[in-house]
């Protein structure tokens, strides 16, 4: 008679914390990193992009226009895209082609998180202990989407005169208002948070940090609920260890709607979001050019 396997025990099922909260702070880990190159390349600035595994022509697009440029006004400048994974049909297809891309690249990370609108405060908060752990030798990390245009000279100008710690700054909400709809993207239950007004943070389009406070608003993730809106959570975070974000020196720098293309507007400001349908390709070439901006 052949012997029977063990019973393999049933994993203990997972309980969520509820609609509005994530799964952090929890241990996750990276299937694919670049744990040497913020050593190896000392970039003064790194960009931290975050990107569904999925896409692809964002990533190409980024890389073939400012992400593509490492060094800005004599500083160092380090690019890498942070995923999570995905889940569903052709999810091994999809980790080769990554692995490939990894190589081709060398500037994938991607951590064991599901990559989703919900995990958004997951995948940044994975992104300050990544940027912590690996690059704690440079002096500034900018979360931007993959959407954006970025005037590159412009941010370094910028930086170059900022204050070196707890400096967090990009398009900053003040008095945002909680909203209590419960059809809203963007509902908080009355008691998840009971305050009516979040306190200021800086939107999630793109925001810069200097490299103390990735440590720190990690720590301070341990005690804050991990709400599912990312940039309102880091703002909780910043709340909690008593610090605020700062205005940039000019409120036209950043742009949540888009800026229609005209070189003259461009040369003005840090970073916009983009229309779905424009050539950021051809937008990049012709930003480029020698001519004068205005």
């Amino acid at each position: 008679m052949p012997k029977q396997k063990p019973v393999q025990p049933f994993p203990v099922p997972y309980e969520s914390p509820g609609p509005y909260l994530v799964e952090y702070p929890y241990e996750y880990h990276f299937i694919i990193n670049e744990p040497n190159k913020c050593e190896q390349q000392k970039p003064f600035l790194v960009l931290m992009v975050p990107v569904a595994p999925h896409n692809r022509v964002h990533r190409d697009i980024v890389r073939s226009t400012w992400g593509g440029v490492s060094l800005v006004l004599g500083k160092i400048v380090s690019l890498f895209f942070l995923l999570g994974r995905n889940n569903g049909e052709g999810e091994e297809q999809l980790q080769e082609q990554l692995l490939q891309e990894s190589k081709e690249h060398q500037d994938l990370i991607q951590s064991n998180f599901l990559d989703c609108y919900k995990n958004l405060t997951i995948k940044t908060m994975v992104m300050l202990e990544w940027v912590d752990s690996h690059c704690s030798n440079a002096s500034y990390v900018m979360k931007i989407d993959s959407d954006m245009f970025l005037n590159l000279p412009n941010l370094l100008n910028m930086l170059i005169n900022a204050p070196k710690t707890n400096y967090m700054t990009g398009l900053v909400e003040t008095g945002a208002v909680v909203r209590r709809d419960p059809h809203s993207k963007w509902y908080i239950p009355m008691e998840l948070y009971p305050s009516p007004h979040f306190p200021l943070y800086a939107l999630g389009l793109g925001y810069i940090l200097s490299l103390d406070l990735p440590k720190k608003l990690v720590e301070a993730s341990r005690h804050v609920k991990a709400l599912y809106i990312e940039d309102v959570y880091l703002g909780l975070c910043m709340h909690y260890l008593g610090l605020a974000p700062t205005d940039p020196p000019d409120r036209g720098y950043f742009h949540v709607f888009p800026v229609p293309y005209r070189r003259c507007a461009y040369s003005k400001l840090i970073a916009t979001t983009t229309y779905e349908n424009a050539d950021r390709v051809w937008i990049w070439k012709d930003f480029q050019k020698s001519s004068p901006y205005c």
